[in-house]
């Protein structure tokens, strides 16, 4: 059992009946579950059965007085950034493992959402576990993988990245080199540019993100 037990807000199924679907939402750097649960109506619409939650990453942000961190990025080099990435696995595996066990579901009917950090943690996390997911939603992210993953992937969910094509925090470039790892090792993957969007998530995106979940959870 992990020391880290992780919460955040919360949104039932529109439908008002049971889970059939859940959509684990992961923030970025200095924000918490608050700032991601907001995409949740959009998504409800295509997903009245999906329960939608938004944890607050483990760790208080080391560079701004409030919010939280998945990882530091005090040392803004690859290599720290994916061991930062390791030690932050098995805290949000643990927190997947709880919640489908809560609402009696598996991994097909898991949808990851991430922005920026929580894209690098979906994407770290997802192909390692031993059952596929339904589908992983990366918006503004990277992949953090300097281990070769043909290596050390367990399992190929479809992926689907957005990335602003004037990102000034996580470079645009990331898209790309995202989209050649994860294609290297069969993973089915799509992107999407966004011209002149910032680091951020425009309604395009949203649109975007809600037709892949649909199409994800069949």
């Amino acid at each position: 059992m992990s020391e880290f037990s992780l919460e955040g807000p919360e949104i039932k199924p529109a439908s008002g009946g049971k889970a059939k679907q859940l959509v684990i939402l992961l923030h970025g750097l200095g924000a918490d579950g608050n700032d991601m649960i907001d995409l949740a109506p959009a998504f409800a619409r295509n997903l009245p059965d999906a329960h939608f939650i938004s944890p607050n990453a483990p760790f208080p942000c080391d560079m701004a007085p409030f919010g939280f961190q998945w990882f530091s990025l005090v040392s803004y080099t690859p290599d720290a950034m994916f061991e930062g990435a390791k030690i932050a696995e098995p805290i949000l595996n643990n927190f997947i493992d709880e919640q489908l066990e809560r609402f009696g579901l598996e991994d097909k009917d898991l949808a990851l959402v991430g922005f920026s950090q929580g894209t690098m943690m979906s994407l770290h996390t997802s192909i390692r576990r031993k059952k596929p997911c339904a589908g992983v939603l990366g918006y503004s992210g990277a992949l953090l993988d300097y281990e070769p993953l043909a290596d050390i992937v367990l399992s190929k969910p479809p992926v689907c990245l957005v990335h602003g094509m004037a990102d000034p925090v996580v470079p645009f470039a990331a898209l790309e080199y995202a989209y050649q790892g994860l294609n290297a090792v069969d993973i089915p993957v799509e992107q999407h540019a966004r011209p002149m969007l910032p680091h951020g998530i425009d309604p395009e995106g949203i649109e975007i993100g809600r037709k892949f979940l649909k199409r994800v959870f069949g």
